[in-house]
């Protein structure tokens, strides 16, 4: 059942505190019915890493969540999940295996059937049931009267009581309810009409949603309607940031000022907003405090009241068809997908009076692809668009027409490649948003920008290669926002007095490439102090050291641009000055909440912030290549972050005594820094310290909670620290030598060790003491350039060699050790087997020029290589020349899962059968000359789903048995096996997914039999085929996604009938006949590939040229 609190409990448990330190790592993914595998895996990477991981395919993203998950206690939340596929739920949890014991998923759905599929056999669901009366009666009087019970209003109770009644025990109904109540002051009327409302009638079945939700939307105000009906464009679990969705309802016409009253479209929008919000029809995002979202049922509820003047294409990839789609729709949107293709647009051509065109959900934005013909063709005939978004698709131009959109009210081109803007686009006098972030290739904006006289709101925040403002950009005295004044050198530029008049400035704003500033004078002009709304300040000058410059003359603007004291944030960056202004060492800023100041490179001092920034909880200075001692005046005792980077010359830090309130510390790159770390700091729980090779670092003045990373600190001080601390180092890096960590007892949650550049280090591990050393959380190892390596562990050595070792007990006791990488360690000539860990689950060695034998037996030994490492999962050898057998016994792992041998030129074979490999997924083999086959028993191989064989020239056939019918993607690269893949069963692979084939001489087209029977292929990679001329007549596989030719000089022309509509991808490189045909609009192959979103010739996007 939807809104009993599912995912409410799920919150709980995710931000309980036993259980934040229980786990290592934590991740919130919102599933919805839109189950799509790479979406949720970049979800939980991206919430772990705090990266973007747009662009990247499933394999790349579930080999990075695995990389993050080894050997860590994690748990994962999966909210609202609804696909019952069986193979989705073993593709994502794949990675899931890397995690440590203990580690948790915790599924909430409304499926009983997904419940009984995904769980653990060993326990039984939770189900959670109605809230009792007394419950509910409790979530009631919170909501509705702030208070515990009914005793301050008894009046009230009787009607409370009832309402509580009808909601049926659903939290989020009696929530929703009491929201309504709760603007209605207490008034018994107001209560009465909510409770006689004849809505309550209506039975649930009638469309699905509860009487208490109907309800609560029909005692909005008709304004508060309209808002919330528009809404139903926006997708289940979609998270939307306020101030977006305020924008689309000024375009729309949805916030209608009173004539009389003063009162701004954006700060009414807002009140709107924030009362849809306190009636619960919106919610505050678990992920991001900024976003919201609508709770499932609100958004059926949404879409019910809106009817057929709002049209959701939830189909991503398109293709559906929509009998049933409203042609009087006024307002759409649709989920974008990676290559957005024309057939997919078919329905919006039935839309003759659309308002509003929104792409939402673009699976990463700036990398996605549209078909040419919707920008260009389709769009310019919906002439009453008052909404436009292009946002995230990869779009170099736009359409002359633009300019007939004449209501067009708001323009969206965030995250596109566009590099001028159509100069009618200045036509469009209606046009109140204009957004352009990230629009890396705009260089420009038209000429009669000023026309746009009714703009609010321009965003160019990260298009940092626009060359600066047209003239006359003051005229625009509607902007409420201008993320940027780009100081342009032309004459034809708006100069820094063009902000003067715009009084009605608000939020961040950032004035760039200062250096461009004729006169210093006129920044006075700008009136900064008199703009009250800006809460950010960026004042950024060009990246350079230029001797010759002004100093003074930089000074003289820094003093000009003295801002309102409501600044809350400032930034300085690139500023040549001496010194600081006059204005920020004095005490006119009391709400200045974050300051930064970077690459300020001839300023010899910081400025004593701590007297005069009493709010000051965020400092971060970076790249002050002059400063050489920084004092007690410089830090306040309020600051909660503070960050050092890249100061060269920094020696000395004289700290106040404490920091009682800093949370996080972060020193990167201060090589000269002398001395210890400032004491005190009882809220420490973070701190990063990288190259900082000088400083000392005492461990036992932190918390015991403080987590740290510290990497390339050669004065690591561990007195005082004692096995069992709560002090976590994620990553220690030892380089040019081991005695910065002879005693490890003070790392007792060491994850990560790291060891490189040492030249005399000849055996890792000696057991001197003969005891554990205190590493029980040890998970990765990895060993660059050590050139004089010879083994991991040595038995007896003499006194010399043992200040070049570690204890051995590390590896032989260790029970968390998951991940060895080894690299450029020429003196390695092999691995004793014993001296493996038998937890290892990873193994990747590379550029090792001695290594000939990868595991060997010990003496007396009787176990093989299957027995001896009973978790291996990965093996990946690279670059090996001298290695001649990968196990002396001649088998591997059983539990190997992936294989990759690469450039290893003497090995001959990878073992002498696979018949206990029933695990193996993957199999790499490339550029291996003396490799001579597989084994006849790979077609065993029912796991097996990933098999390339690449450049191993001495394999002469494929096992007569044929390929693994399981395979999902097949690499072949030699002319005598491309010759003979359909001989060796090809067609029989209706699995296939992915297909690449190459290196043929003779080969001169593809057979269509073979090509037909591959019902499941997506991929098709042609190379290095010499003589290749052509497709079959009848075609490619309709099930065809992408298409690579690549070096097929023969190669001229696709097939007849044309290529498949399903195709998103067309990428052709060296194939000058081809390319010649293909060129844009042109006759020839153009007609064929135009529809498609994205085609690459030679590496460049096709409509880059």
């Amino acid at each position: 059942m939807g809104g009993i609190g599912k995912t409410t409990l799920a919150q709980l448990v995710y931000n309980d505190k036993k259980v934040e330190s229980f786990f290592n790592l934590k991740a919130w993914a919102c599933v919805s019915e839109d189950f799509d595998v790479a979406a949720v895996t970049k979800t939980i990477l991206q919430s772990l890493t705090s990266e973007n991981c747009g662009g990247k395919d499933l394999n790349w993203l579930q080999v990075k969540l695995k990389e993050k998950l080894l050997g860590k206690r994690f748990l994962v939340i999966l909210d609202d999940v609804w696909n019952e596929k069986y193979d989705d739920w073993i593709r994502l949890r794949a990675p899931f295996k890397a995690g440590a014991p203990g580690s948790s998923i915790i599924v909430t759905t409304r499926n009983k059937g997904v419940s009984s599929l995904m769980r653990n056999k060993e326990v039984e669901p939770f189900q959670l049931k109605l809230l009792s009366n007394e419950a509910c009666l409790s979530i009631f009087t919170q909501h509705a009267l702030e208070a515990r019970d009914f005793s301050a209003h008894p009046n009230l109770k009787d009607i409370g009581e009832e309402l509580v009644r009808r909601c049926k025990g659903l939290p989020l109904a009696v929530k929703t309810i009491a929201g309504v109540l709760r603007s209605e002051d207490e008034d018994r009327n107001e209560w009465e009409k909510v409770l006689k409302n004849k809505i309550w009638d209506i039975p649930v079945e009638v469309n699905g949603i509860p009487s208490s939700l109907m309800v609560s939307y029909d005692n909005l105000s008709s304004h508060l309607k309209r808002c919330f009906a528009y809404c139903s464009i926006l997708p289940k679990d979609y998270e939307f940031e306020e101030k977006e969705v305020v924008l689309l309802w000024m375009a729309e016409g949805l916030i209608q000022p009173l004539q009389d009253h003063e009162e701004e479209m954006e700060d009414l929008g807002s009140k709107y907003f924030r009362n849809l919000l306190s009636r619960s029809f919106f919610q505050q995002s678990r992920i991001n405090e900024s976003q919201f979202v609508m709770h499932d049922l609100i958004n059926d509820l949404a879409q019910s009241v809106a009817g057929n003047t709002c049209f959701r294409m939830e189909d991503r990839v398109g293709g559906t068809k929509h009998e049933n789609s409203p042609i009087k729709a006024r307002h759409s949107s649709y989920l974008g997908s990676k290559f957005d293709a024309t057939k997919k647009f078919e329905v919006f051509s039935k839309f003759t009076s659309l308002r509003t065109f929104l792409p939402l959900m673009l699976p990463c934005p700036g990398y996605c692809y549209l078909a040419h013909h919707v920008p260009f063709e389709l769009v310019p005939t919906l002439r009453c668009l008052r909404v436009l978004s292009f946002n995230g698709y990869c779009i170099m131009e736009l359409s002359d027409s633009i300019g007939d959109l004449k209501h067009l009210r708001y323009l969206n081109l965030s995250h596109t490649r566009i590099r001028f803007l159509p100069e009618s686009i200045t036509s469009l006098y209606n046009l109140q948003t204009l957004l352009l972030e990230r629009c890396i290739c705009l260089k420009k904006l038209p000429s009669m920008f000023r026309n746009l006289v009714n703009l609010r709101h321009l965003n160019i925040e990260d298009a940092d290669n626009l060359e600066g403002m047209p003239m006359q950009i003051g005229k625009l005295t509607c902007l409420q926002t201008l993320s940027n004044l780009v100081l342009g050198k032309e004459s034809s530029c708006s100069g820094i007095k063009e902000l003067g008049p715009l009084n009605h400035l608000r939020g961040t704003l950032c004035i760039s490439r200062l250096e461009n500033m004729i006169e210093p004078k006129d920044a006075k002009d700008a009136e900064l102090n008199k703009k009250t709304k800006i809460s950010g300040l960026w004042l950024k000058w060009s990246k350079y050291i230029d001797e010759s410059k002004d100093m003074t003359s930089e000074l003289e603007v820094l003093n000009g641009l003295w801002p309102h004291d409501a600044l809350t944030k400032l930034v300085i960056i690139n500023y040549g000055g001496t010194r600081f202004p006059n204005w920020l060492t004095s005490p006119s800023f009391p709400h200045m909440v974050s300051l930064r100041l970077e690459n300020c490179y001839n300023c010899t001092s910081l400025p004593p912030l701590g007297q005069y920034l009493p709010s000051l909880k965020n400092l971060w200075i970076e790249g002050m290549a002059k400063v050489k001692s920084v004092g007690f005046e410089f830090c306040g005792s309020n600051l909660e972050t503070l960050h050092f980077h890249d100061m060269e010359k920094w020696e000395n830090w004289n700290p106040c005594e404490e920091f009682p309130n800093l949370h996080e510390l972060s020193l990167l790159n201060c090589p000269k820094l002398l001395g210890k770390l400032p004491n005190n700091h009882p809220l420490l729980n973070k701190v990063v310290i990288n190259d900082c090779a000088q400083l000392v670092v005492s461990l036992s003045c932190f918390p015991d909670k403080c987590k740290f990373n510290i990497e390339e600190s050669e004065m690591l001080d561990m007195e005082g620290m004692v096995c069992g601390s709560k002090a976590t180092f994620k990553l220690i890096e030892l380089s040019r030598s081991l005695s910065p960590i002879s005693d490890m007892e003070g790392l007792a949650e060491l994850e990560w060790l790291r060891i490189k550049n040492c030249e005399e280090l000849t055996n890792l591990w000696f057991d001197n003491k003969g005891s554990l050393p205190h590493l029980p959380f040890l998970r990765r190892l990895d060993i660059y350039n050590c050139p004089k390596l010879l083994s991991l562990v040595v038995e007896e050595v003499d006194q010399e060699r043992l200040q070049l070792s570690l204890p051995k007990a590390l590896m032989y006791n260790n029970t968390c050790l998951q991940s060895i990488d080894i690299f450029n360690c020429d003196s390695l000539t092999h691995f004793a087997r014993s001296h493996l860990p038998p937890t290892l689950k990873r193994l990747h060695i590379s550029n090792c020029r001695s290594m000939r034998n990868l595991v060997e037996d010990d003496e007396n030994d009787t176990k093989n290589s299957s027995e001896e490492l009973p978790t291996l999962e990965i093996l990946s050898v690279c670059n090996c020349p001298s290695l001649e057998f990968l196990t002396s016994s001649g088998e591997l792992p059983t539990t190997l899962q992936s294989l990759s041998i690469q450039e290893c030129p003497k090995l001959e074979s990878v073992a002498k059968s696979f018949h206990h490999n029933l695990f193996l997924k993957t199999i790499t083999i490339s550029d291996c000359e003396k490799m001579q086959g597989l084994q006849n028993c790979i077609h065993n191989l029912t796991s097996l789903r990933d098999l390339k064989i690449r450049n191993c020239p001495s394999i002469l056939s494929f096992p007569k048995e044929g390929f693994p019918t399981n395979l999902t993607t097949l690499m072949i690269s030699h002319h005598k096996f491309t010759d003979a893949l359909f001989d060796w069963g090809l067609n029989n692979l209706t699995s296939l997914h992915e297909l690449h084939i190459g290196g043929s001489q003779h080969l001169e087209c593809l057979p269509f039999e073979g090509l037909r029977k591959l019902t499941s292929l997506k991929t098709l990679w042609i190379f290095d085929c010499e003589n290749l001329a052509c497709f079959p007549e009848d075609g490619l596989p309709s099930s065809l996604l992408e298409l690579n030719i690549s070096n097929c000089q023969k190669f001229m022309s696709f097939p007849k009938n044309g290529l498949p509509p399903s195709l998103q991808q067309l990428a052709i490189y060296e194939c000058p006949l081809l390319e010649e045909r293909c060129k844009k609009d042109q006759r020839g192959e153009w007609r064929r590939i135009a529809d498609i979103p994205y085609v690459e010739i030679n590496g460049k996007y096709l409509y880059e040229t």
